[in-house]
């Protein structure tokens, strides 16, 4: 079954290779993500408060304005997640100002498709995306519990295990106390 997503919109990040710190049973080559603990995320505005592009135009743009290699990555969320997801976010003060995150995902505008890169579990945090991947041994422990295992740029490929985790990691409370809820964003390359 197809589960449909809404767009987040579109974060200019740079890849990362796994560091010390993270868990081992991450792929060693290039990481993929959304999340500004694990990659450089350029931000969107001049005052460093907003990490998302609304369109891809804006995206491509300030990408090919920086010197260093940074992708365009698209982010979707399952539309049954969103409910609690933008509760979150409210809950972490940011409103639905025009043109914000929270007011995209109330539009509920479909991901424009591109190459799945895969998912990643993540969850907000006044104000930050915090992936499975940093905070320490959650990977570990959602192969442990349930199976999955991340996948090349250390991604979860298949979105039914990835929302399995996502749905594990929430019950367990591991994420505590940066982290209540996990999503599985869907990363998409986008643009050139």
């Amino acid at each position: 079954m197809a589960i449909d997503h809404a767009l987040a919109g579109y974060r200019v990040a740079s890849r990362a290779a796994r560091q010390d710190w993270q868990d081992v049973g991450l792929p060693s080559a290039d990481l993929v993500s959304m999340s500004s603990c694990v990659v450089d995320v350029l931000e969107s505005d001049p005052d460093g408060w907003d990490g998302w592009f609304d369109d891809l135009r804006s995206a491509e743009r300030a990408r090919a304005q920086e010197s260093r290699e940074l992708h365009v990555l698209e982010v979707g969320f399952a539309v049954p997640d969103l409910p609690e997801l933008s509760a979150d976010i409210a809950d972490g003060g940011w409103d639905a100002a025009a043109g914000s995150l929270p007011e995209r995902l109330a539009r509920g505008e479909p991901c424009s498709g591109g190459r799945l890169l895969g998912f990643e579990l993540v969850g907000y945090d006044c104000g930050l995306w915090h992936t499975w991947t940093c905070l320490g041994g959650l990977v570990r422990d959602v192969g442990r519990a349930t199976g999955v295992r991340p996948g090349q740029w250390g991604l979860i490929q298949d979105e039914q295990q990835a929302r399995q985790a996502a749905d594990w990691l929430t019950e367990s409370g591991l994420g505590d106390p940066k982290v209540f809820r996990w999503v599985a964003a869907r990363l998409v390359a986008a643009g050139g």
